[in-house]
């Protein structure tokens, strides 16, 4: 199934996007039993034929027409969301946008391939190394030539119109994520805080995206004041396995909360 989007400017139509739905298939989770479905893109204007196309996710629940369904747009992240990377917020969002949504029974997790804002993930290693040596996420992304953030979330957009999604609750604290949603005709009636607690190693990742990038944190987020740094739990405590500086015996997997399958 196909879905190709056309704009007019000044009487000439132009093909921005030519969206692909490759599979559907069902997800069981620990929250909920999802829909995945795989989309594949083609920008007319920048992917000849046989060029490698963008791909892009989306898991959907419940009726999601019904009300404005909550809707999450989520970038990869493989430190964080496999190896539980500290450094970020980022496995914590996803996880709190699945719950969110399974407790509301009907919702949108769109879930770009947009690893470190659009570089890559081996460049965000280059990346976290200068982070390392005392520059900021924006300052080390400069520093290697990229630009501070790589992404349109114009695919996204493409897959809320492709589910025909005039309106919706938005789970997000990046401007940027409201502005690609509202200038694509599609309502916002509500934003949903994405705050996530912060930790030692986080602290000054969030800060930046707060000072620099000017995304939107509660006021009851303290920057100057991080969790204590034996603290590995955060949004979910059943996450943490043990302490820093303990010696577990064995890994404690997430316990998934009891639900009828």
């Amino acid at each position: 199934m196909s879905f190709q989007h056309e704009e007019r400017h000044e009487g000439v139509t132009h093909t921005l996007i030519i969206l692909k739905k490759l599979a559907e298939v069902k997800l069981p989770t620990r929250w909920a039993d999802f829909t995945l479905s795989a989309f594949e893109s083609a920008d007319a204007d920048r992917h000849p034929e046989g060029e490698r196309r963008q791909t892009v996710l989306a898991l959907t629940l419940g009726n999601i027409y019904k009300v404005p369904p909550l809707v999450r747009i989520h970038s990869q992240c493989t430190t964080g969301e496999v190896f539980h990377s500290m450094r970020c917020d980022c496995y914590e969002q996803l996880h709190l946008a699945l719950q969110a949504i399974a407790e509301q029974g009907a919702g949108v997790l769109i879930y770009e391939h947009e690893e470190g804002r659009g570089i890559g993930l081996m460049e965000k290693l280059r990346a976290y190394e200068l982070q390392d040596r005392g520059l900021d996420t924006v300052e080390a992304n400069l520093s290697l030539g990229h630009a501070v953030d790589l992404r349109t979330y114009a695919l996204s957009v493409e897959v809320l119109r492709f589910l025909k999604i005039r309106s919706l609750r938005l789970m997000t604290n990046n401007p940027d994520k409201l502005h690609a949603v509202r200038s694509a005709g599609i309502e916002i009636v509500k934003r949903v805080s994405a705050d996530i607690p912060l930790n030692p190693h986080s602290a000054r990742y969030l800060a930046t995206k707060r000072d620099k990038l000017g995304h939107l944190f509660s006021s009851a987020m303290d920057f100057l004041i991080p969790l204590p740094a034996n603290s590995r739990g955060t949004l979910f405590p059943q996450l943490c396995d043990v302490a820093a500086g303990a010696a577990p015996a064995t890994l404690h997997l997430v316990q998934a909360p009891d639900r009828k399958v």
